[in-house]
């Protein structure tokens, strides 16, 4: 096997991985097709291994190329994690900092933490990654993360910020045209909006409250914006952060004595990053924000 194999090799490695084809990694690298064939018959040959088969349906990875590919994606993160830790150096707060968030925070509750954040630090960048994933913040696939969970691995620095508490919410119309429940027995009756496949925090939430479960419900979404846009819409039933509810006039809180989660939820980073300008700057405001946002449902009020 070669040693010292070009970064450029693995990287078109990768995008041949996600795209399933010459033609759609060539686009996404912004390469011409014939230069992206080259870096992955390279990358075989330097390795000693076979990578892709062809196929009708484009270039199938080998068995190979599916056990290398968390080494190569690791690399990409670190490639990336690099750049940014690259671009914080000079005067004052600069640089780019990429924040993981649900999709729900990061829609409904960091922009005015982010406007706030950047009014104070015009130079530094904002990278979002909304996912419900948990990004790894110990393979640099983020600097920083907001996790509705307390971190375990000794390396990060953290902070409980609250908890958010989660609540059954409807429209105001639809508790008018079918009835507001008075009981857990009475939801049976009513349009519920709740998961397609189930996560850890569904177990739970299914332990704690059994009504809840796949097959009472009349609309099923693993996107919790998909979710929140459906009791937004008047579809029915489901559950929303209370804080965001609050915001609302139009929506009510269903059962609350019979029904509250609370997620306990914190701010992430690498303790490498702990001395980062810019990575300081952002958790700081993250934090902040996230506290009044999880004690009173306002913030920057």
């Amino acid at each position: 096997m070669t040693s010292n194999i070009g970064w450029e090799l693995y990287r078109a490695f990768l995008s041949v991985l996600k795209e399933g084809s010459l033609s759609g990694a060539a686009r996404e690298l912004g390469l011409t097709q014939p230069t992206v064939g080259r870096h992955v018959a390279a990358l075989e040959a330097a390795l000693g291994v076979a990578l892709f088969t062809r196929s009708q349906l484009g270039l199938t990875p080998t068995e190979a190329a599916l056990g290398l590919r968390a080494y190569a994606e690791t690399m990409a993160s670190t490639a990336a994690s690099l750049e940014r830790a690259a671009s914080g150096y000079g005067e004052g707060v600069r640089g780019v900092v990429r924040i993981s968030a649900s999709e729900v925070v990061g829609v409904e509750v960091l922009p005015p933490i982010v406007e706030q954040l950047r009014r104070r630090h015009a130079q530094l960048k904002v990278e979002l990654v909304l996912t419900n994933r948990v990004q790894d913040l110990l393979r640099r696939e983020a600097d920083i993360a907001v996790r509705m969970m307390r971190p375990e691995q000794a390396q990060l620095v953290a902070r409980r910020v609250g908890n958010i508490e989660l609540g059954l919410h409807a429209r105001k119309d639809y508790l008018v045209r079918c009835g507001t429940p008075q009981r857990t027995s009475e939801l049976a009756r009513h349009a519920l909006i709740g998961y397609d496949q189930p996560s850890a925090f569904v177990r739970a939430a299914s332990r704690s409250f059994r009504e809840f479960t796949r097959d009472a419900f009349a609309i099923r979404t693993d996107s919790d914006l998909a979710q929140l846009a459906m009791i937004r819409g008047g579809v029915g039933i489901g559950i929303c952060q209370a804080a965001l509810a609050a915001r609302d006039d139009t929506l009510v809180r269903v059962l609350p004595a019979a029904f509250s989660m609370q997620l306990e939820t914190w701010v992430t980073m690498h303790e490498d990053l702990r001395d980062s300008p810019r990575c300081r700057a952002a958790f700081d405001a993250l934090a902040e924000g996230l506290a009044a946002y999880a004690g009173q449902g306002k913030i920057g009020r």
